[in-house]
């Protein structure tokens, strides 16, 4: 491992876990930077066969050949993937579904953060949109698979940001309030963890398990909205204390791989963890009717046909 630095363990540990993925497939979104492409080096580095599923292909691809590189594993792909496209998302689980045998580890690690009111191709408020409804659809349209190939996992990506969430089913879009993009962040990373406690409900008996976690503080470009360094003063100010308190891309890449692999976590499933910790989230993250309402107003939005009993089958939206 990399050299750490004081300030990593101020931030949080390596993954205690010394597992190794060698045959099994793993998904990471938005794996060309930052957290997910630290997270898809790990697992690349346990054997592994990685899909990195990103918008921008070139940094992809170029991402995918520094892993091989790195870890000498060759089973080190990119795949196109814009989660602000519902297209996009069918269209990159129909190949997956008809491409890979099977699939046993999906990290949804891609977010955006505190981007200008964008909205996304299908009209959703951009941070909603990508963060968390693009990964609702993957993640069902991939069900089946990732049902066929258990033991498997599901992993979210979360925040601490999601207990200043709240989910306003009047207006998930922000169409009728005055946007508030720091308001939009957490209710998009508090539907993660709603997510992730509904859907673990609908697994039980399957095999696959599913988990939200927060990272921890990364430098990553995930933070190039939030203005931080966009003047003097504040680099100047807030910049050592900034840096002393993140992790490297590398450290809080390992809460994910260890959700990912470590076979003491076999089996469990709904939980929320803080680094490598589980901890309780918000109240409101463990609210089961909210849970229940956001699923059901979640299909509606991109198109899932609910069946009987508690499965989610994809149908493409009316033209």
């Amino acid at each position: 491992m990399p050299f750490l630095t004081s300030r990593d363990y101020v931030a949080g540990g390596a993954c205690p876990s010394k597992a190794t993925i060698h045959g099994k497939t793993v998904i990471v979104t938005g794996a060309n930077t930052g957290i997910g492409k630290q997270t898809a080096l790990e697992l690349a580095k346990r054997g592994g066969n990685v899909i990195l599923a990103c918008r921008d292909m070139e940094k992809c691809e170029a991402a995918a050949k520094e892993i091989r590189g790195e870890t000498l594993n060759h089973r080190v792909n990119a795949r196109h993937l814009d989660l602000a496209s519902l297209r996009s998302v069918r269209e990159f689980a129909t190949k997956i579904l008809a491409e890979e045998e099977q699939v046993h580890v999906l990290v949804n690690n891609a977010a955006v953060m505190r981007c200008p009111h964008w909205t996304t191709e299908d009209g959703f408020e951009m941070q909603f949109g990508v963060n968390y409804l693009g990964h609702f659809l993957l993640t069902n349209l991939l069900l089946d698979k990732l049902k066929a190939s258990a033991p498997s996992r599901i992993i979210n990506l979360s925040s601490l940001a999601h207990v200043a969430g709240h989910i306003d089913f009047d207006d998930l879009n922000w169409e009728k309030r005055k946007y508030d993009t720091k308001a939009a962040y957490c209710q998009s990373k508090l539907a993660i963890v709603l997510f992730t406690k509904e859907l673990s409900r609908r697994l039980q008996g399957t095999g696959v398990t599913v988990n939200a976690l927060h990272p921890g503080v990364a430098r990553t470009e995930l933070g190039r909205h939030t203005g931080l360094h966009s003047s003097a003063f504040s680099s100047f100010m807030l910049g050592p204390i900034f840096w002393l308190l993140v992790k490297s891309p590398q450290l809080a890449a390992q809460p994910s791989t260890y959700l990912a692999v470590a076979e003491e976590l076999e089996g469990v499933s709904g939980k929320y963890f803080d680094g490598l910790k589980e901890k309780a989230p918000a109240p409101e993250a463990e609210d089961e009717e909210v849970a229940r309402r956001l699923w059901a107003e979640s299909a509606h939005l991109v198109g899932l046909e609910m069946s009987h009993g508690s499965s989610v089958k994809g149908q493409p939206l009316p033209k």
